[in-house]
């Protein structure tokens, strides 16, 4: 016998939630800053527009899937209608299996030997690593920080134009046209200046930029083996670019 042939394309979402593909990835040689060895990724169909949470356990995909549902729920107003996934053992558990039946959720899991079904989670796996892998190879960061790389890639592809969406899918997801005008090159220096500081003392230290919080408006930086919040800085982009334009 031989393998039969995949053809034809699934049926898209209309609408918002209407259908979430899902994937965890890892574990990765590399640990990331915070313990995290996975990550799990959460894609809305219509919109393309993604979430990324990093996991230090496979087990926590269930605790993940909460969090995202919950948030992604209460912002659009409706409910997830299915689930797409492959036959990973974090979302054949028990618990998984209950928590969906409960809320009405449908889930769709691949046929074994068919990564194919689960494609757009695929291909934003391999889009995203793509990015990190090129984020990490034009800084002197540790490798550690893939965490911060990855998120900020996802937050990247989010504004950026999609083949498979109309618009961006920041846009196809809250309605507004992102706004690009305060991104800056991952991985570049920056200064940043002093919550406090004497008369004498520099009002500014040096720091790497290495990502967008979540929670607030402004960037994470790095220095001295701790990365922290700053609302802004002077960012050395030209300086940057500079050196990868010699080398």
């Amino acid at each position: 016998m031989t393998k039969a042939p995949f053809s034809g394309k699934g049926e898209r979402a209309s609408d918002l939630l209407g259908l979430i593909h899902s994937d965890v990835c890892g574990p990765t040689n590399t640990q990331a800053r915070g313990g995290y060895h996975y990550f799990i990724m959460f894609t809305d169909d219509f919109s393309r527009y993604g979430y990324i949470y990093l996991m230090r356990h496979k087990s926590k995909a269930l605790e993940k899937f909460k969090e995202f549902k919950n948030e992604v729920q209460n912002q659009h107003g409706k409910s997830i209608k299915e689930l797409r996934s492959d036959r990973g053992g974090e979302y054949l558990s028990q618990d998984f299996d209950e928590l969906l039946k409960e809320c009405g959720i449908v889930s769709q899991l691949t046929p074994p030997g068919t990564p194919q079904w689960n494609g757009v989670s695929e291909r934003r796996n391999r889009t995203l690593l793509d990015m990190v892998r090129s984020m990490m190879s034009h800084t002197d960061l540790p490798t550690s920080f893939w965490g911060y790389a990855l998120e900020t890639a996802a937050f990247t592809l989010n504004r950026v134009p999609s083949k498979s969406v109309q618009k961006t899918p920041h846009e196809m997801w809250t309605g507004k046209r992102p706004n690009m005008s305060f991104m800056k090159i991952w991985g570049c220096k920056a200064y940043v200046k002093h919550q406090m500081s004497t008369k004498l003392e520099p009002k500014s230290e040096k720091c790497t930029f290495v990502g967008y919080p979540k929670e607030t408006k402004g960037y994470y930086f790095y220095n001295e083996n701790k990365v922290f919040v700053a609302r802004t800085g002077v960012f050395l982009e030209k300086e940057y670019l500079l050196i990868y334009i010699y080398i």
